[in-house]
């Protein structure tokens, strides 16, 4: 499957330190707010230079990390679709179906039946408190 790695090759440090603050903070309520806060630009201007820089808009960018974290949570637990909806900043379960399905071709459901890691090989992987990958762009794994 794909895992999506924002681009950060960009050379626009604001932007730059932008993306570090929201990478571990995209499930907060207003995380455009946030990032604009950190680069200390203007909405406007902020908002051109990050899409200009990454290829996405902010919103776009921060879905992508939600999902990303979405599909760790839906192989990695046993949690409900509501509950991962809610860990990863969506207030309305049927809007994150409706996004996820979107970005990754599957339902929710259908997504953890394909991807799920047993219970057994969980312990080999790497601790859950490491990050999401922020690189280039999108590789394929």
């Amino acid at each position: 499957y794909i895992i999506f790695e924002g681009r950060k090759d960009h050379g626009d440090l604001a932007v730059q330190a932008a993306q570090d603050l929201i990478a571990t903070r995209f499930s907060v309520a207003n995380p455009i707010e946030e990032m604009i806060r950190c680069a200390q630009l203007t909405e406007r201007t902020f908002k051109r230079r990050f899409t200009s820089a990454t290829g996405l808009s902010p919103i776009a960018y921060v879905q992508r990390l939600r999902i990303e974290d979405a599909k760790r949570r839906l192989e990695r637990t046993d949690a409900s679709i509501d509950d991962v909806s809610w860990q990863v900043g969506y207030e309305e379960p049927a809007f994150f179906r409706r996004l996820f399905k979107r970005v990754t071709g599957l339902a929710p459901g259908a997504y953890r039946k394909r991807f799920k890691i047993p219970a057994y090989a969980q312990r080999h992987l790497p601790d859950e408190s490491v990050e999401l990958r922020l690189g280039n762009s999108q590789r394929q794994t």
